[in-house]
């Protein structure tokens, strides 16, 4: 399943100290957790959403409520709490492994359907919410190369488009198509 958490971070004074703390630290933690298989962070490129968005693999819904998932990834926000606005986390159904997003490359994704990924030559992956805040309901999401750079002016407003900000982190126990070793 794919878990993803949306958000922005309202104090630039301290932004890239949270910065550091999300991608050094919390990511490398919650790809320990037992039933999650990669974890990548990004930056928006786009208006009309949260500034930052990860993406993990992970097993289903009671991997994030376990007693290891709060203590090695969920819920140490606290001296960041207060600057976190337009948090969102959703539960999606299983499309695989979510893709690896390369430095040269941008994450796009829609919720009006696939048809605007598709105009710009990519195809997406749909992913339909099962937990948590299930909105929005239906997303697409697609990868982006880097040599397709000049569709990013021609998109429509409805696809947001995310840099990477990290490289996909696997965890140990996972081998292709998230069979555990």
């Amino acid at each position: 399943m794919i878990y993803t958490v949306e958000c922005s971070f309202a104090d630039p004074n301290s932004e890239a100290e949270w910065n550091d703390f999300y991608s050094l630290k919390k990511l490398p933690a919650l790809i320990s957790v037992t039933g999650f298989h990669t974890s990548q962070r990004f930056k928006s490129l786009s208006g009309g959403c949260p500034t930052y968005l990860a993406i993990h693999t992970i097993d289903g819904l009671d991997d994030l409520t376990g007693e290891e998932y709060r203590q090695k990834g969920g819920g140490n926000f606290a001296r960041w709490q207060q600057h976190i606005t337009d948090w969102h986390r959703n539960l999606y159904s299983d499309i695989g492994l979510a893709p690896a997003v390369n430095a040269d490359e941008l994450l796009a994704l829609c919720a009006s359907g696939p048809e605007h990924l598709m105009q710009m030559g990519l195809t997406p992956l749909a992913m339909q919410a099962v937990a948590l805040e299930k909105l929005p309901e239906r997303r697409w999401l697609a990868r982006l190369p880097g040599r397709n750079a000049q569709l990013v002016e021609s998109m429509s407003e409805r696809v947001h488009l995310y840099s990477p900000m990290t490289e996909q982190l696997t965890s140990t126990r996972t081998v292709s198509m998230g069979q555990e070793t």
